[in-house]
C-alpha cells in the first residue's frame, strides 16, 4: 500500500493506524450507547408521569386531553418525537416494565417497542438478553420476534441450529448507523441532512428531481425530504413531500433505483392515506403520490391517485405536474451526471 506522496506504508504504520481506528470506533459506540439510554430513561420517566397523572384522575376523557396537551408543550419547546402516540408508547414502556433497573443500556428505543408488542414476561426477557448478548439490530430483533424465534428455541430438539440461523442472518453493525438513527437525532433536537439515510447515487437522483421540480414555476412547493412516518414501531421514509399550492394538494414522491414491485405500490398507497387522513386541511385536494423507477432499460412512473374523484382530478392535475417524459428525461440526466461525476 501507498501514500498519498507514494512512499510505501509499513507494517508498524498500518498497525498504529489499526488501532487508534479501533480506539474511534469504540469511543463512537459508547457516545451513542450512553445517549441511547438516557433517551430511554427520559422516555420511561415521562411514562412514569403520565401514568402517575392519570392515575389520580378516573375520567378517559381527560387522558385524552392530557396527552394532547403534552404534546403540543413538548413539540413546541423540544421539537418532533413527542406526538401523541409516541407518549402513548412511553406510557406503555412503564406498564411494561415497571421495575427501572430492569431496563438494559444496550437497547435503544426502537428495541423496546419491539419488545414490548412481545406478551410473554420470559420471552421479553430472552428476547432483550439475546439482543444485548448477539448485538441485534432493531431490523434483525423485529425478524425473530416475527418468525418467533423464541418459541422456536423451545419446541425445537435443534436448539444449537436454531440458535446458528441467528448467525447466518446477522450482520455486523455499522458504527455510521448509530449517528443515522432518526429517534436519537430527534432527541438530540439534530436536523438530519438530506443525504444522511440515502446512497449516493439516490442522493444525486432525488436532488436533482427537487431542484428540477422548484424550477419548474407550475406550483410546487418544497415541504420535506426523507420524511419519516412511523407506524408500530416501524418507520418509513418519503423521498420527497411537496405541496402544490395551485392543486392545493400534496404531492409525495419516492425514488426506486430497481424493478418496480407491487410491494411499492402498496407502501405508496399508505403513504397517500396517511396524508389523506392525516395531514390534508380543509379545502385541500386529494394527495398525490407518484413512484419513480430507474433501471438500466427505462424510467417507469406510475401515479397512485385515490379512488375517488379520479377522472376530474386526473385531467386537473396533468396540466400542472411534469409529463411522463419530462420525469423519465430528468432521472436519466441525473443517472448520467452523476455516471460521469465518478
Amino acid at each position: 500500500m501507498l501514500n498519498d506522496e507514494h512512499t510505501p506504508i509499513t507494517e508498524s504504520e498500518n498497525q498504529i493506524y489499526g488501532q487508534i481506528r479501533e480506539i474511534l470506533t469504540m469511543a463512537r459506540a459508547k457516545a451513542y450507547s450512553a445517549v441511547n439510554f438516557a433517551m430511554v430513561e427520559a422516555y420511561w420517566l415521562i411514562g412514569k408521569q403520565i401514568v402517575e397523572a392519570q392515575a389520580g384522575n378516573e375520567r378517559a376523557e381527560y387522558g385524552t386531553h392530557l396527552l394532547k396537551f403534552l404534546s403540543e408543550q413538548l413539540t413546541r419547546d423540544f421539537g418532533k418525537g413527542f406526538t401523541t402516540t409516541n407518549l402513548t408508547y412511553m406510557r406503555q414502556f412503564y406498564l411494561t416494565f415497571p421495575i427501572r433497573h430492569a431496563l438494559r443500556d444496550k437497547l435503544g428505543w426502537t428495541h423496546y417497542r419491539l419488545i414490548m408488542k412481545v406478551a410473554e414476561d420470559n420471552a421479553r426477557n430472552f428476547y432483550m438478553d439475546e439482543c444485548v448478548k448477539s448485538r441485534w439490530s432493531t431490523r434483525q430483533l423485529e425478524r425473530q420476534i416475527n418468525t418467533h424465534f423464541y418459541e422456536r428455541l423451545l419446541s425445537s430438539q435443534d436448539k444449537e441450529g436454531v440458535s446458528a440461523e441467528i448467525q447466518r442472518t446477522a450482520s455486523p453493525p455499522d458504527p455510521k448507523d448509530f449517528i443515522r438513527n432518526p429517534v436519537v437525532l430527534e432527541f438530540l433536537n439534530i436536523k438530519p441532512s438530506p443525504g444522511l439515510y440515502e446512497k449516493d447515487l439516490e442522493t444525486a437522483v432525488i436532488t436533482h428531481l427537487q431542484d428540477f421540480l422548484m424550477e419548474m414555476g407550475r406550483g410546487f412547493s418544497f415541504v420535506a425530504r426523507q420524511k419519516r412516518i412511523s407506524f408500530d414501531g416501524r418507520d418509513f421514509y418519503v423521498d420527497l413531500v411537496f405541496y402544490h399550492y395551485v392543486l392545493k394538494c400534496f404531492v409525495l414522491i419516492d425514488l426506486k433505483m430497481d424493478d418496480l414491485a407491487h410491494q411499492d405500490l402498496g407502501q405508496m398507497q399508505m403513504y397517500v392515506n396517511y396524508y389523506t387522513r392525516e395531514m390534508m386541511n380543509e379545502g385541500d385536494s386529494p394527495p398525490i403520490g407518484l413512484i419513480l423507477c430507474a433501471d438500466k432499460s427505462e424510467a417507469i412512473v406510475r401515479y397512485t391517485l385515490p379512488e375517488n374523484n379520479k377522472q376530474v382530478f386526473a385531467s386537473k392535475y396533468m396540466l400542472y405536474l411534469p409529463s411522463e417524459q419530462e420525469l423519465k428525461d430528468e432521472i436519466r440526466m441525473a443517472i448520467a451526471e452523476k455516471g460521469s461525476a465518478e
